[in-house]
């Protein structure tokens, strides 16, 4: 089995492998506080929840950005399984041609996203990343990575709406239903899902301008299913797309 984490700045996303396939997904809040220790027990409760022995991991592979805490996962996951870790970089072995300006900045949750989706997806592609932040990656023809375009997440528009204005309270987002809202809670609802969503189809089409209109259009984090939904393009959801795109590069790492 091979153990996958995609480390975000609100979550951890925890992904094994067996035989190729996705066995299963757990989440955990992102803690920069925790020791090593403390996360290779959460780690270890989980494998347990779901049945699967620490013996039975032949490697693991990392994909943070939280820098505090990519050496504490990984000493963790060296403890807990007794394997090698990896750690997803623009230096890593993969298969991804990156154009930017710099490509040595470029995030492992871009580069892992960018794997599976050019594996899984006609080429030109645009992928949607809707976690703590949002962001709107495109692949070229050839499935290159040629840039992308970052905006605030769902949930930090949501708090600081709330955090600045006394009269708006702290909602969530399930059951949104009308576009024109007629209490607080539903304006807000209407607001951040429907705009959200609209601000996706827009950049859609302004990418679409440059990539061609053939282009394939992937939406992943947590928060696709919320917003995917209301969008009027053609949009495949995979959530688990960062997870893909780590095995594939720990295949590519390993030959395994």
């Amino acid at each position: 089995m091979i153990f996958a984490i995609d480390v975000g700045n609100t979550n951890i996303v925890i992904g094994c492998y067996r035989d190729g396939e996705l066995a299963f997904v757990s989440r955990i809040a992102t803690n920069v506080s925790k020791m090593q220790d403390q996360y290779a027990v959460e780690f270890a409760n989980i494998l347990s929840l779901y049945h699967c022995r620490t013996d039975c991991f032949e490697g693991a592979i990392i994909s943070s950005v939280v820098p505090p805490l990519t050496p504490v996962l990984r000493d963790a996951l060296k403890h807990l399984l007794g394997c090698r870790v990896f750690v997803v970089s623009p230096e890593l072995r993969h298969d991804l041609v990156i154009k930017i300006k710099q490509p040595s900045i470029l995030g492992s949750d871009l580069i892992s996203a960018s794997v599976a989706a050019k594996c899984q997806f006609p080429m030109p592609c645009i992928i949607i990343d809707l976690g703590t932040a949002t962001k709107i990656m495109a692949l070229d023809r050839d499935g290159a990575f040629l840039g992308c375009s970052i905006m605030p997440g769902v949930n930090i528009s949501l708090e600081a709406l709330s955090a600045r204005t006394a009269q708006l309270p702290q909602i969530n987002l399930e059951s949104v239903s009308e576009i024109i809202g007629t209490t607080s809670i539903d304006s807000m609802k209407s607001g951040i899902v429907y705009g959200t969503a609209s601000m996706v189809d827009g950049m859609i089409q302004r990418y679409a301008s440059v990539l061609g209109d053939d282009v394939s259009v992937v939406a992943t984090g947590g928060l696709s299913s919320v917003i995917i939904p209301f969008c009027r393009d053609k949009i495949t959801i995979n959530r688990n797309l960062v997870l893909d795109g780590l095995y594939q590069i720990y295949q590519m790492n390993t030959g395994e």
